[in-house]
């Protein structure tokens, strides 16, 4: 017989088996003896109270034995199978690939960037003289953008597709069990580039084929029916189903798809600055402590307001983690954040965000370019006020809201460099004006937080795609051309890791 209950467990003692098999029986009222095993399904930390708890969700097993769960994909050799062009080679991409496997599907994946091994070399130039490689970045290459931005798979997309088939992937190909079970499951940045890898190797192994440092130069289509894509290698590949899981960054394509005359349009986006604060001082606050005990990680938080009717929100935190350089071309500062497995770097970041509307940027609902021209203007002109070499403009927390340019910036992760700035010369007056607003609020919401100590980054511009490629809502294909699937999150229709994976799967059981 099993039985499914919560239990509450101090954290020093989450990894005691036969503590756990205690409170089970304690809590279901049974003797100790007639639990056999257990299996957790969920695990949170709440940390609302004084004391600070794991919350679990636990199948306890009376009186038999527990049965260890097997996953196995249905994946087949389609060699000789009906071609499938896929696009990038992000989570999207990849996990479309995959899902290809499993319906008989042969994959052909593009992706313009590097594998993921030699991308470090190019990441490394970034970090270390500030040049972007428009081809290999921290966002162009295998794995996409979530390879070296740390592996978040916290997602809220349970209804467009199976999550756990996700997760059950990833830990297929070497992510750790835990990701199963975890409230806000994490790979880590460190960990991601091996598991890319397997998921590649499977690819191949069972007839995918994969092309890197190969970008799409064209899209054929004859009398509204896709037919072939050409790539900068020269080569013209055949294939009546094309994915399009190019990510937010890949503003080419949009362009391409206006030369050619193709449906696109202006999607909102959200922009800010990357915050970034001591661990400790996230700690202090999240766990009521002056210093963090070994059984809890570094904290978290999620922060959210309303400013003059715009919302104000956190944004991909990063505890114990790393603020990174996430240009695509030159002239250009973009920021994002990443963590390692074990987040033991002694800073935490996390974009600090506000909803760019349509009604925000002239021409915007008749131009599609408008939004992305607007983004692009900020990231162009954070680059000038840093100074260059992807030095980025910062400002400290407290000054930013009294509008004081800071005579010093604190130690922070950022490794190109900070430049003291009046971000209000960055950032557009709205979004400026909603920030200075919220900080004081969150400051109120989360003991600490609110302190010079903290340090503004800026800019967080690529938190979503600035252009939607539109597509039916049953077929997923684009309105105008059969058999061209827009996927992930450079077509507007996903938000992260998992939820890109979700629309790769779910544009291949589209084809017919």
């Amino acid at each position: 017989m099993q039985k499914e209950i919560e239990i509450a467990v101090v954290p020093e003692k989450i990894q005691d088996t036969e503590h756990l098999l205690e409170l089970g029986a304690k809590q279901l009222n049974l003797e100790r003896s007639r639990i056999q095993g257990h299996h957790i399904r969920k695990r949170s930390i709440d940390a609302r109270g004084r004391k600070v708890l794991y919350r679990m969700r636990v199948i306890f097993y009376i009186d038999e034995l527990p049965i260890p769960e097997i996953f196995t994909a249905a994946i087949k050799p389609v060699h000789d199978a009906l071609p499938v062009i896929i696009i990038g080679a992000g989570p999207a991409g990849l996990f479309a690939a995959y899902r290809c496997l499993e319906r008989g599907l042969k994959p052909i994946v593009i992706e313009r960037g590097k594998q993921v091994k030699e991308r470090r070399r190019d990441l490394a130039r970034i970090n270390r003289e500030g040049f972007v490689n428009p081809e290999s970045n921290y966002c162009f290459g295998e794995g996409g953008a979530g390879t070296y931005s740390d592996g978040k798979l916290y997602t809220r997309s349970n209804k467009r597709g199976d999550v756990d088939k996700v997760l059950r992937i990833f830990v297929q190909h070497g992510a750790p069990e835990d990701i199963l079970v975890d409230a806000r499951p994490h790979i880590g940045t460190n960990k991601l580039p091996h598991i890319i890898e397997d998921m590649r190797n499977t690819i191949l192994e069972f007839g995918g084929e994969i092309r890197f440092d190969c970008r799409v130069n064209d899209i054929v289509a004859e009398f509204g029916q896709v037919k072939a894509v050409r790539t900068s290698a020269g080569e013209t590949i055949k294939a009546d189903h094309v994915i399009v899981a190019t990510g937010h960054s890949a503003r080419d394509i949009f362009y391409l798809f206006q030369q050619k005359g193709w449906l696109i349009e202006a999607k909102p986006f959200a922009l800010g600055v990357r915050i970034e604060h001591p661990q400790e001082i996230i700690d202090q606050a999240q766990y009521h402590c002056s210093t963090r005990p070994e059984a809890l990680p570094p904290a978290y938080y999620s922060l959210v307001e309303q400013v003059n009717g715009r919302g104000v929100f956190s944004f991909c935190m990063c505890p114990g983690g790393i603020i990174a350089p996430c240009s695509t071309e030159d002239n250009e500062i973009v920021v994002n954040g990443w963590s390692p497995s074990k987040r033991n770097n002694p800073h935490a970041n996390s974009g600090t965000v506000i909803q760019i509307n349509m009604e925000d940027v002239p021409n915007a609902f008749s131009d599609p370019f408008a939004l992305l021209r607007f983004q692009q203007d900020i990231e162009q002109q954070a680059f000038r006020l840093g100074g260059g070499n992807l030095v980025a403009p910062a400002q400290r927390m407290v000054d930013f809201v009294q509008q004081k340019v800071s005579v010093t910036l604190p130690e922070n992760s950022y490794k190109p460099g900070t430049n003291s700035v009046d971000l209000n010369q960055v950032l557009p007056s709205f979004v400026h004006e909603a920030l200075r607003g919220a900080l004081p609020l969150f400051g109120q919401k989360m003991k600490g937080y609110y302190t010079n100590e903290a340090i503004l980054v800026g800019v967080e511009s690529r938190t979503s795609s600035p252009i939607r490629i539109p597509r039916d809502k049953e077929t997923l294909q684009h309105p105008e051309i059969t058999g061209l699937y827009p996927c992930g999150e450079g077509a507007g229709y996903a938000g992260g890791i998992v939820s890109a994976a979700i629309d790769g799967i779910n544009c291949v059981d589209a084809i017919q």
